[in-house]
């Protein structure tokens, strides 16, 4: 941590950067000290990313400077960043997975002898570095073949392996199991004690909690606030975040009286399933499915919609029985879903809002011609209901926020008006702020009477939205909790494999 009178390793002062039509930093200071663990928060949209890559050196700066120890940095590129050992970890990781974990350890910098990699001198720095950062596997192991874990941890290596001083680490446990995240902080405070500093953004505020020695607070471009160690706290950090106190961050919870079974799920086995499954989803009901990484919850998901057809098993829509073999079938039958990968699978990021959102109702709109009008109308319609942050229906998806893409791609089954909506991690990798109006949405939603199916690896998530909860522990069903039951203790014991008491 920081003292009163020593000099930061690392100051950024004033630094300011503009965009066509965008003022995305307005003169933003933020030093961080030797060894020290720094958290970096922020809503999307709020700094965060575009203040990391001017200090990586993918933006310069419009004005403002940099300091290392004292001494004023010129940074033009990654190369200047990487000079200074500055090494940035995006949450995209940056690995050739066709190579082994010693090659992109030391990608485009291999040691050579007489022009020729020197393939001993590699395999050698390459250990050294593995064993520091704890990889346990073979050297020779492709990356393809590693766990999101074991790669974050390779890119962790690759950047030690250019004797980084300051490692920026973005979302890094994003897409790990709390064993793999586990395991990160290990490394993170071996680090820290070994004098490498770090600046750590996430939006799980838990682990800023846990691992930071100071937090930074950036909103709409601009330093908000900073809290010293012993002021962390979740509700200090949304307060600064958002500019207001979130009493409830989630929606109410009324108690729901009987209502109809809108799908009927019986003995169904997914490929990978382990165990026949049960349930029912009713009209106006939120079911929870929990579980740890690899229980086989997206994979239960995917064989309902028809992604992964299920190979055994009965589904009833109203009663009535409903074949499902691609996701055609499952849209015909009132089915809609929000992907666990929005990026990737939720969203096209180089179409429009309007393209987008009317991307799974086209045939409403070209009978035999495209009716343009009727576009419109329907897309400006569910932009105004979820309050869609755009400066046009014409807008690239691509350019909108985090929060904003993930309610254009809930827009996009809206108009659909399914009966079932399904959101396989619905708000993976956005702000606490974005995640309270996406809450507010799903409760408006099974409000109205939709059946709603949420996966979600968050605990609060699941225990402050859910009606029911369905556990799955390595591909089986071991319970479904009734909302008097659901306890954090209640689901993990379900999750672990515990049987239903």
């Amino acid at each position: 941590m920081k003292s009163a009178t020593a000099v930061p390793l690392l100051s950024m002062n004033g630094i300011t950067k503009r965009f066509p039509g965008v003022l995305a930093l307005n003169s933003v200071d933020l030093d961080l000290g030797h060894g020290e663990i720094l958290g970096l928060i922020g809503e999307n949209g709020a700094g965060k990313s575009t203040l990391m890559r001017i200090l990586g050196g993918d933006y310069p700066a419009d004005s403002g400077e940099i300091t290392f120890a004292g001494a004023r940095a010129y940074i033009s590129d990654v190369q200047d960043a990487i000079a200074l050992g500055v090494s940035v970890i995006y949450q995209e990781l940056n690995l050739a997975p066709n190579l082994d974990i010693a090659s992109n350890i030391f990608l485009g910098r291999e040691p050579r002898s007489f022009g020729v990699v020197d393939t001993k001198t590699l395999r050698s720095r390459a250990a050294e570095l593995a064993g520091r950062v704890g990889i346990a596997a073979p050297l020779t192991t492709l990356v393809e073949k590693l766990s999101p874990g074991e790669q974050q941890l390779v890119e962790i290596a690759k950047a030690l392996s250019v004797d980084a001083r300051v490692l920026v680490l973005d979302e890094p446990t994003s897409s790990l199991s709390p064993a793999e995240a586990a395991k990160l902080f290990e490394v993170m405070r071996a680090l820290k004690q070994a004098g490498v500093s770090m600046i750590y953004i996430s939006h799980r505020l838990g682990e800023v909690e846990e691992m930071c020695d100071r937090v930074i607070v950036l909103r709409d471009g601009e330093r908000v606030g900073e809290i010293e160690r012993e002021r962390i706290c979740r509700d200090e950090m949304v307060r600064l975040m958002v500019g207001r106190d979130i009493a409830r961050f989630f929606p109410e919870h009324h108690e729901r009286g009987e209502s109809e079974t809108v799908l009927s799920v019986r003995s169904l086995v997914y490929a990978g399933g382990k165990a026949p499954i049960s349930f029912d989803l009713h009209s106006g009901e939120i079911l929870g499915i929990a579980g740890l990484v690899g229980a086989g919850r997206t994979e239960l998901v995917q064989s309902l919609f028809g992604i992964e057809p299920a190979v055994g098993g009965e589904i009833r829509i109203e009663d009535e029985p409903a074949v499902i073999c691609d996701p055609a079938d499952a849209i015909r039958c009132g089915m809609g879903l929000v992907p666990e990968d929005r990026k990737a699978l939720g969203v096209i990021l180089e179409m429009s809002v309007v393209e987008n959102i009317t991307l799974s109702s086209i045939g409403r709109y070209n009978p035999p011609f495209m009716d343009r009008a009727r576009e419109t109308q329907v897309a400006t319609e569910l932009v105004d209901k979820l309050d869609i942050k755009t400066p046009g229906l014409a807008q690239m998806v691509q350019f909108l926020s985090g929060g904003n893409q993930q309610k254009v791609a809930l827009a996009k089954w809206l108009g659909t008006n399914p009966k079932i909506l399904i959101l396989d991690e619905p708000t993976r990798g956005i702000d606490v702020g974005s995640k309270s109006e996406i809450y507010r949405l799903i409760r408006e939603l099974a409000d109205d009477g939709m059946g709603v199916i949420m996966v979600s690896s968050e605990m609060e998530e699941i225990m402050g939205l859910a009606d029911r909860v369905l556990v799955m522990h390595e591909g089986r069903c071991t319970g479904i909790l009734a909302r008097g039951e659901i306890t954090e203790e209640s689901i993990m014991h379900l999750a672990t494999g515990g049987a239903r008491t």
